[in-house]
């Protein structure tokens, strides 16, 4: 809590906190109910406080949760990464009817009722852990004329459906209509790390299944670095992307969380940031400024440079989403060679008065020079480098 904050006379303020949490005249205040006088209190150390308002005393106007955290540095990333998840089971991503050697056109799988997005658990009570896992099944089952048995998830129902294989003559095998996928990759871009806890922070978004859009379900994914090869600029109406090669060098890390975020988890090998060699303190959502600020990220190779950018807004993110802020390229460079933002983009961290204060994470489809920002403190947040916090006790009923 700032020590220039006041409060007005006819506005009767109570803090419930944990013992401690405050500083009033330069001791720690060990009651669970606080409320001011002339004395501005000053946080002592993390910890969340509640403060509840009232008119003269008696009208209740209006209360409040107050989260204390500490000044956060982390090193800011930039770097240009490979992402590689496995998914749970495996997402059926399309359908796909079967001839058979009648001439006929059939799909056991849809009238089954299966649907684009259900992910696959079991097949016959056995784990499905790859694609090849489910065909091989599943021909086995066709060629000696047994049911398959498959265990569904959609949503949060889990459910089972049976059905029989039939034989395909185009690919000479027996099959039950779907496409399906067990595995995502492409290329991203690092936030930031903390080099005492290698926890790392990438992508501020969400990975999802290009198919389906779901969430893919995560059961091990890694980071590994990646090189640019190649540019397709951003154009109206067609977002661009970064064309990148998974060389294994000098980054490498597992993936434990695919959140509305990014991706976080923990590094094997630390990488080294040419502009910011030591920890830069990570900005809350109220020091997030409309006005100049900057990009790291990769347009060639593993070469890392800063590119110019400008936040147009600041939005209260109270939804897990990538969106706390609108941004705008404006470095002429960086507009010649991508066009704006593009695809492998996200991630790269932005900078504005020597902090860290979020991502780049999505772009305008009909103006690629614009896009959406994620804020850092929720990255943070994500990537656990905040304590846990205390939790209020409070003393009684407020009336």
């Amino acid at each position: 809590m700032p020590e220039h904050v006041s409060f007005p006379g006819w506005l009767e303020t109570r803090i419930l906190c944990p013992p401690g949490l405050l500083n009033v005249n330069g001791r720690h205040f060990q009651g669970n109910e606080y409320s001011p006088g002339r004395e501005i209190p000053v946080a002592a150390m993390p910890g969340r406080l509640e403060m509840q308002f009232r008119l003269l005393g008696l009208l209740p106007l209006h209360r409040m949760t107050v989260n204390v955290v500490p000044e956060t540095r982390v090193i800011p990333g930039g770097h240009s990464i490979g992402v590689l998840l496995h998914s749970r089971g495996v997402m059926v991503v399309g359908l796909a009817a079967i001839r058979e050697p009648s001439g006929n056109k059939v799909n056991p799988a849809a009238k089954a009722g299966i649907m684009n997005g259900d992910i696959i658990l079991r097949v016959n009570k056995r784990c499905v852990n790859s694609e090849r896992q489910l065909r091989d099944e599943i021909n086995r089952c066709g060629s000696k004329g047994l049911d398959l048995t498959l265990e569904i998830k959609r949503a949060d129902k889990i459910f089972n459906v049976v059905l029989q294989p039939v034989f395909c003559t185009e690919t000479g095998r027996y099959r039950i209509g779907l496409c399906i996928r067990d595995s995502a990759a492409g290329v991203g871009t690092l936030t930031f790390y903390d080099p005492a806890s290698k926890k790392y922070g990438a992508l501020g978004h969400m990975i999802t299944d290009m198919n389906t859009g779901r969430r893919i379900d995560l059961v091990d994914g890694s980071i590994v670095e990646a090189a640019v090869q190649g540019i397709h600029q951003g154009r109206r109406g067609r977002p661009g992307e970064k064309i990148g090669l998974f060389n294994g060098g000098g980054l490498k890390g597992n993936i434990i969380k695919n959140t509305p975020f990014g991706i976080f988890g923990t590094l094997e090998r630390l990488p080294v940031n040419p502009f910011y060699r030591q920890p830069l303190p990570v900005a809350l959502s109220y020091q997030v400024k409309k006005g100049p600020a900057q990009i790291l990220t990769v347009l060639q190779e593993n070469k890392m440079e800063r590119f110019n950018i400008e936040i147009l807004q600041v939005m209260p993110q109270a939804r897990p989403d990538g969106k706390g802020m609108v941004i705008r390229v404006t470095d002429p460079r960086l507009l010649q060679t991508t066009g704006g933002i593009i695809q492998g983009m996200s991630g790269s961290p932005i900078i504005q008065n020597g902090r860290l204060i979020g991502a780049v994470t999505h772009v305008f489809v009909n103006d690629p020079s614009r896009g959406y920002g994620v804020l850092a403190e929720w990255m943070i947040r994500e990537a656990g480098l905040w304590p846990e916090q205390k939790e209020i006790e409070k003393p009684g009923k407020v009336a």
